[in-house]
């Protein structure tokens, strides 16, 4: 696939899936001399940034392979990523409980009738649904970008079914996230807010784990070829 890359298509797809991944885990981002104020409130656009980060991992390692010889790209890329996918899948796990806790003190706050409902109007009755309306916007921008140059880099990405299928996952999680958002009243949006947090957190942690049984055997074939040179 390498051989007949675009390389500035391929390159142009990074930065756009980057800017994509950096806005998610920001509350702010700053695209040349103007600030664009982008405002993260909640779990949601945080929590997309765990299944991003597993694509741009993965876009990234292909990339590698245009800098390091085949045989060492090889060797390392298993390891590197049983590496990752476990610290992600950590990561993941520990997201799925903070999101869970959080809304299951959302709502007993909110049905805790009358000074639990006030507290919890008191603290999360505020979401700024427009502002999050506007930085999914954004980011959906971005990665339909990244997927038009990846595809002008190399139409055989495309066959990849893994990489379709991962794309398609945070493109889901994006649209789903900005229908939690618009669905129920304003003063609910923290509770499908965090809902659509979990629900990225789960699927994360789903691929994390996909590759890291896939990562696996890569892993053994390579602690095999170095007992074999020793």
């Amino acid at each position: 696939m390498l051989d007949k890359l675009r390389v500035p298509f391929f390159c142009a797809a990074i930065v756009c899936l980057t800017i994509a991944f950096a806005v998610e885990i920001g509350s702010q981002f700053y695209l040349g001399t103007n600030e664009v104020d982008l405002p993260s409130p909640g779990l949601g656009i945080f929590y997309l940034a765990l299944l991003d980060w597993l694509l741009l991992f993965t876009i990234l390692l292909m990339a590698s392979a245009l800098i390091i010889p085949d045989r060492i790209h090889g060797r390392i890329q298993g390891i590197v990523t049983f590496i990752v996918a476990l610290l992600t899948l950590l990561g993941a796990i520990v997201a799925i409980f903070t999101a869970f806790g959080l809304l299951m003190l959302m709502v007993s706050l909110l049905l805790a009738v009358p000074f639990g409902t006030a507290l919890y109007f008191a603290g999360f009755a505020n979401f700024n649904v427009g502002g999050a309306a506007t930085t999914l916007t954004f980011i959906m921008t971005f990665k339909v970008a990244f997927v038009i140059f990846l595809v002008l880099a190399h139409q055989r990405f495309l066959q990849n079914k893994g990489l379709v299928l991962l794309i398609a996952t945070s493109f889901i999680a994006t649209i789903l996230l900005g229908f939690l958002h618009g669905m129920a009243p304003p003063f609910l949006a923290f509770i499908t807010d965090d809902i659509g947090a979990l629900i990225s957190a789960i699927l994360a942690a789903i691929w994390a784990l996909f590759f890291l049984l896939g990562s696996i055997s890569a892993v053994i074939k390579a602690l095999r070829i170095d007992r074999a040179l020793k």
